[in-house]
C-alpha cells in the first residue's frame, strides 16, 4: 500500500512538474503570463496530489472539531459564574403605618466578563426550557435540596415531603419524577433499577449529603458509597444523555434550627463530604460522567438573606441551578 502511494506519487510529480517547468521558462518572459500560469500550476498541482495526501484534510477537519470542542468544554466551566442582587425589600402595613414585613429581592444574572459573555449563556424562557425539554423523561433523586430543585422547576407547586412524586407536563409531552433518595443506597437501587429494565431518563439530576450528614454522619462511609468501586458509581449508566450531580449547598450554622444540626452540619463535617465527593470519579471534572450542579457556590454567592434555616434556600438559588442544567443542556446539543 505504501508502495503504490509512493509510486503514484513520484508519477505526478515527473507528469507534472517537468512540462510546467518547460512552460514556466517561457511564461516567465511575460510577468501577467508568469503569475497567470503559476496560479494554474499551484491549483493543478494541488487537483492532482491531494488524492495521495488526505492525511491534510482529516488534520483539518479534527482539528476543527477540537476546537468546537474545546470551546463547548471552556463555556461548561464558566456556567457557575453567577452574581446575586439581594436587596432589602420592606412592606408598611396600611393601617398601622408600622413595618410587617422584611424580606428580600434576589435576582442574579450571568457575570459580565469576556469569556461568560461569549459563551452566550442566557436566561431562557419557558418556550426555551419547553423546546429543550420536549418529550423528554426528566428525573430528579435525592434528599430535601433535590425537592427543592423539583419545586423550582414546577415553579412551586408543592408536593407531600419525603415521599415520591409523579407528574406529566401535558402541554409539552415531558415526565418528570421525583424520587425521595436521601441515601447513596437509594441512589443506587434506582440506578440498577434503570440498568435491570434498560430504560434511562433523558435528564437525571441526583445527589445527596445533608440527609446522610445528619442521620449518619460519618464522611468516610459517605465516600466509601460514592468512590470508584462504590456502588453509585459502578451502577451509572452513560446511556442518559445528560447526567447531574446536585451539590450540597453552605451550611450557616447561625441559623440552623436545631441543637443537632448546629452539632452534626458543622463547617468541618460538611467540608469532609465535599471532599469526599470530589474524591471519587462521579464528576465530570474528575474524568467522571455527571455535571456538578454547584449549589454551594450559588448558595453563598447568594448569602445568609436567602436562607432562613442555614441548610434550605429561596427558590432563586435553585432557579439558577435549573438555568445552569438547561444551558449546559444547549451547549451540548
Amino acid at each position: 500500500m505504501v508502495g503504490t502511494v509512493q509510486f503514484g506519487a513520484l508519477a505526478a510529480c515527473i507528469v507534472l512538474f517537468v512540462p510546467m517547468g518547460l512552460a514556466g521558462y517561457h511564461l516567465s518572459r511575460n510577468k501577467m503570463m508568469f503569475f497567470s500560469g503559476a496560479l494554474f500550476i499551484s491549483l493543478a498541482i494541488g487537483v492532482h496530489l491531494t488524492p495521495y495526501f488526505p492525511s491534510v484534510t482529516n488534520f483539518v477537519s479534527s482539528f476543527s472539531s477540537s476546537v468546537v470542542l474545546e470551546n463547548r468544554s471552556s463555556c461548561i466551566s464558566f456556567l457557575h459564574e453567577i452574581v446575586w442582587d439581594v436587596q432589602p425589600s420592606i412592606k408598611v402595613d396600611e393601617k398601622t403605618q408600622l413595618l410587617s414585613n422584611v424580606s428580600s429581592e434576589k435576582s442574579w444574572t450571568w457575570e459580565k466578563s469576556a469569556p461568560v459573555i461569549a459563551c452566550g449563556f442566557q436566561k431562557l424562557g419557558p418556550s426555551d426550557a419547553s423546546d429543550l425539554l420536549n418529550e423528554s423523561w426528566v428525573v430528579v433523586a435525592g434528599d430535601s435540596q433535590a425537592r427543592l430543585f423539583v419545586l423550582s422547576l414546577m415553579g412551586g407547586y408543592l408536593f407531600k415531603r419525603h415521599s415520591d412524586y409523579q407528574t406529566v407536563i401535558e402541554k409539552i409531552g415531558v415526565k418528570l419524577d421525583f424520587v425521595w433518595a436521601p441515601y447513596t443506597a437509594n441512589l443506587t437501587n434506582l440506578l440498577m433499577e434503570y440498568k435491570r429494565n434498560r430504560q434511562y431518563p433523558d435528564v437525571l439530576v441526583m445527589g445527596t449529603g445533608l440527609w446522610d450528614m445528619l442521620h449518619i454522619n460519618n464522611a468516610s462511609d459517605y465516600g466509601v458509597s460514592l468512590g470508584n468501586d462504590g456502588p453509585v458509581t459502578g451502577s451509572i449508566s452513560i446511556q442518559s444523555p445528560h447526567i447531574f450531580w446536585l451539590g450540597m449547598p453552605t451550611l450557616i450554622k447561625s441559623v440552623l434550627n436545631t441543637e443537632e444540626k448546629r452539632e452534626k452540619m458543622n463547617f468541618a463535617v460538611r467540608n469532609a463530604y465535599e471532599r469526599e465527593l470530589f474524591e471519587s470519579k462521579l464528576l465530570r471534572q474528575n474524568g467522571g460522567p455527571l455535571l456538578l450542579l454547584n449549589i454551594n457556590s450559588l448558595s453563598l454567592n447568594c448569602g445568609g438573606r436567602c436562607t432562613v434555616d442555614g441548610t434550605h434556600y429561596d427558590g432563586a438559588v435553585y432557579e439558577a441551578a435549573i438555568h445552569v442544567m438547561l444551558n449546559e443542556s444547549q451547549q451540548r446539543l
